[in-house]
């Protein structure tokens, strides 16, 4: 069992294979250029897996695969497959922005995949291009039949920002709401490798848009396992609200994250890291889970996003290094 210096049990593995992305969102890195880690530098899915394995075996039920953009990556369904294989009931899921899913879904389905997490920022296709800077909407949504064909279970993220897509959440609730889909709106982080000016809309913001349409929408009881609070509508349809600016958002924080380049990180908001690329790719996994132990011992109590003498922290952590 892996817990925390705050008894916060652990057993949830976030995967960063690829800092790389085919997007360049205004929230996380619209203007990083082409000068990506070196491939040497990353670890091999062979050494991935070594950290994951040992990781499953000290109580890790959970694995999320996220980048950067994983699907850039080649090969990601032979790694998914190694750890189905490994356990086949862990519950082994992957973050997109669904560009690259049409002709991905059934392959990552078929090596183990069980859930998929999908960006769809907007149903607007100018306003997706605006966001993204590249023409996506059709191609993602394309990806998000894709997934559905193949079985996957699909939630849908959206991180609304003002003056940009704050006017499309109820089309995207509508959406996800016609196809069946959990839909999260994701309050935007403030970090340094956003977008300058871009505001994001805190949790009663986007709820009273919500009421423009659903006013009668109810809070349901908190699962300390989710990073969501969500809310049904009088139908039944629940949506959620991600929202780490709240000062209890991480008090039942359960998630460890690994970078492609070996680093594992215990608090998304803050730089701290230690590294166990020399441990695995010498095959010392007791080293390797020596380290995360002692990442664990001095994690974080909580972010800094709900400082409010100057509105909001700002992050200097990279996103597109972790996964968000």
């Amino acid at each position: 069992m892996l817990i925390d210096g705050f008894g916060r049990k652990h057993d949830y593995l976030r995967v960063s294979v690829t800092e790389r992305c085919n997007f360049r969102c205004q929230y996380c890195m619209p203007e990083k250029p082409f000068s990506w880690v070196p491939k040497e530098n990353l670890l091999s899915y062979e050494d991935l897996f070594k950290f994951i394995k040992a990781s499953i075996d000290e109580g890790i039920k959970k694995v999320r695969i996220t980048g950067g953009e994983p699907l850039l990556r080649e090969g990601l369904e032979q790694f998914i497959k190694m750890i189905y294989d490994y356990k086949n009931d862990i519950d082994l899921a992957l973050t997109t922005n669904g560009f690259l899913l049409p002709n991905a879904a059934q392959k990552l389905k078929d090596a183990g995949l069980k859930r998929i997490n999908i960006s769809l920022d907007s149903l607007n296709a100018a306003t997706a291009a605006k966001i993204a800077q590249k023409d996506v909407l059709e191609t993602v949504l394309e990806g998000i039949q894709a997934a559905a064909d193949a079985g996957l279970k699909i939630k849908i993220n959206c991180v609304p920002i003002k003056g940009i897509n704050d006017v499309d959440l109820v089309e995207v609730l509508d959406f996800c709401k016609s196809k069946g889909y959990v839909v999260r709106f994701i309050e935007f982080m403030e970090n340094n490798h956003a977008k300058d000016g871009a505001k994001g809309l805190n949790s009663d913001e986007i709820k009273a848009i919500i009421a423009t349409k659903y006013p009668n929408f109810k809070m349901v009881p908190r699962d300390n396992s989710s990073p969501a609070q969500y809310y049904e509508l009088e139908d039944g349809f629940q949506f959620g609200i991600i929202e780490p600016h709240k000062d209890d958002f991480c008090a039942a924080c359960n998630r460890i994250r690994l970078t492609a380049e070996g680093f594992l990180i215990p608090c998304l908001y803050f730089e701290d890291a230690m590294s166990i690329k020399d441990a695995v790719r010498s095959n010392n996994i007791d080293e390797a889970v020596a380290i995360l132990k002692k990442v664990l011992a001095g994690k974080p109590e909580k972010n800094k996003w709900s400082n409010k003498k100057d509105d909001n922290e700002i992050s200097t952590r990279a996103f597109y290094q972790t996964g968000g």
